[in-house]
């Protein structure tokens, strides 16, 4: 989570704790909430249809955080490519698993409301496949469940 020109001191003991203090595991506990909320979804839905859906129903202020936060991975890619500071990604992964709990907190991702649940698990499986992707970018594993 550091600049490699950072003095750093490990601590075993948060590196084993299962809390939102140790970023691996709040990033992980991320994951494995969006993939829960899907697993959800599908005693609700039946084969949710995105095509054509209308993702303008997605206008909470905690739903274009996350949009926004999801648009700027291919940025910090790109940056960290540049100056290998790599210590980005993991400010990245640790900022999307923030803006998703808020997302998380701030809207009823399955509701009544069936247009507005497929746009709202869209942006859950964008948010899941991002993820995954920066998880795998830092060789860290995602689980399904926790």
């Amino acid at each position: 989570m550091k600049s490699i020109d950072t003095q750093i001191e490990f601590d075993f003991d948060l590196a084993k704790e299962q809390s939102e203090k140790n970023p691996v595991y709040y990033v992980q506990y991320a994951y494995a909430r969006m993939n829960s909320i899907l697993e959800n979804s599908k005693t609700k839905i039946q084969k949710p249809k995105f095509k054509g859906q209308n993702f303008n129903l997605l206008n909470h202020e905690s739903e274009l955080k996350l949009i926004k936060y999801l648009i700027r991975w291919s940025e910090v890619v790109e940056d960290t490519a540049k100056d290998f500071e790599v210590h980005r990604i993991i400010g990245y992964a640790t900022g999307l698993s923030s803006v998703f709990n808020g997302f998380y907190r701030d809207c009823r991702v399955i509701s009544d409301d069936k247009d507005l649940t497929i746009a709202r698990l869209g942006l859950v499986i964008a948010a899941k496949n991002v993820l995954k992707e920066v998880l795998e970018s830092l060789g860290i594993s995602a689980p399904e469940y926790m």
